[in-house]
């Protein structure tokens, strides 16, 4: 029994140790002792809490060098006056929410943001509102972070003059869920970051992407929106991405798409939607990619698939209603098409298993002409197009012999 005390004591101790006894909470409000946040983070000890009283601060590079979390409703906001940055944030364990921040400043030269970071572990930031700003969350050199249920949005007009919503950049770790980002460069960036999960967030209106990220390998994007961008989602140099039940649509314009892959190895693309894109994907140079029950619905060009792309697995799509389903342009292929559903196919199924009984060859020749050619496209309805597609499909001559479906869908996959 004494033993047991002893044990008890002792965790009760380490307890106490592990974290801190006496954080205090500090109020900043106009006619509060504390006025305003530049003081009270002053005055502040590792860990202490900064409630903001709902009014608005004119404040800007407010530095935050030690543990402390600020708090506050949306009412409560920070306006830097167009004057630089917000928050600098060189500490772990810093927590933002539940305010407003605002007129960070816009810079060529300087990427000022609402908030940034800087090796810096264990942070979140949770339902703020960001608005007007050169970039939202800038966060480099970072690992372990929460970015939740943010609003961030600006006025971008031209990439040169405008940033990113959120930013991360050699960082590793991060969760970013439940956020709404438009009217920004990229909606969201990742540059070498890794083991990291973007989920539910929602980005539209961006002058380029919806989310771009580059070497940055092992996450994983589940159940966003990327609708209404320059394009939607561009992967790059990256490997070991997961990209299921997401959303890509209307991101139109000659040189758009919903999903760019470009040297993309050992991923996994399943449950997506890619809906009146003009390219659904893009593809250069990705390899061992599955690519399993996505819908491709009344894009231009479903996919478009250029050169050194190997070993890549089509199965159980749905080809809907696309202009072109795919775009080939090499007359040789390593790629696999099995079991997808194609809404131009013409066979038939005698034997009524589901599965057509003639091969269904998805790439037209058509599409080949359009491609050294861009004007020939009024031609798509034609009687001619009807021909010369249809000798391609009969006697092969340009499109590869072995890029058929042979087992092509009576009826969608659901």
């Amino acid at each position: 029994m004494i033993l047991s005390t002893k044990k008890i004591s002792f965790s009760m101790l380490l307890f106490l140790l592990c974290f801190p006894l006496f954080a205090q909470q500090i109020e900043v409000c106009k006619t509060c002792p504390t006025s305003s946040i530049k003081s009270a983070v002053l005055q502040a000890k590792p860990h202490d809490t900064i409630i903001l009283k709902d009014g608005i601060y004119y404040e800007d590079d407010i530095l935050i060098n030690k543990p402390l979390t600020i708090k506050g409703t949306r009412k409560a906001i920070i306006d830097a006056n167009k004057k630089g940055y917000i928050l600098k944030i060189f500490s772990d364990s810093v927590t933002v929410k539940g305010i407003t921040l605002r007129n960070a400043g816009k810079s060529y030269t300087q990427d000022f943001a609402a908030i940034y970071v800087s090796k810096s572990k264990y942070y979140t930031f949770e339902d703020l509102k960001i608005e007007n700003v050169l970039f939202g969350l800038l966060i480099e050199k970072s690992h372990h972070g929460v970015i939740r249920n943010n609003h961030i949005m600006s006025d971008a007009k031209v990439e040169a003059g405008s940033g990113n919503g959120i930013h991360l950049w050699h960082s590793s770790n991060a969760l970013v869920e439940n956020n709404k980002v438009h009217n920004l460069r990229d909606g969201i960036y990742f540059e070498f970051v890794t083991h990291s999960k973007v989920i539910n967030n929602t980005s539209y209106d961006n002058l380029r992407y919806g989310l771009h990220f580059m070497f940055s390998n092992n996450d994983e994007y589940h159940n966003n929106q990327f609708r209404n961008n320059g394009s939607g989602v561009a992967v790059m140099f990256s490997k070991f991405i997961k990209m299921t039940n997401n959303s890509f649509k209307k991101n139109w314009g000659t040189a758009s798409y919903g999903l760019l892959l470009k040297e993309i190895y050992d991923a996994e693309i399943r449950h997506n939607v890619f809906e009146e894109n003009t390219t659904g994907i893009n593809i250069e140079g990705s390899t061992r990619i599955n690519y399993k029950n996505n819908d491709f619905i009344r894009n231009g060009w479903a996919i478009k698939i250029a050169g050194a792309c190997y070993t890549n697995k089509f199965t159980n799509n749905n080809f809907l209603h696309n202009s072109f389903d795919i775009s080939y342009n090499s007359k040789l292929n390593d790629n696999n098409f099995d079991s997808n559903y194609w809404s131009e196919y013409t066979g038939y199924d005698l034997d009524k298993d589901g599965v057509g009984d003639v091969p269904y060859r998805p790439v037209k020749l058509f599409s080949y002409i359009v491609n050294k050619t861009p004007e020939t496209v009024i031609l798509l309805r034609s009687l001619f197009v009807d021909i010369i597609n249809f000798s391609e499909k009969v006697s092969p001559a340009f499109t590869p012999d072995n890029l058929l479906d042979n087992n092509p869908l009576m009826r969608k996959n659901k």
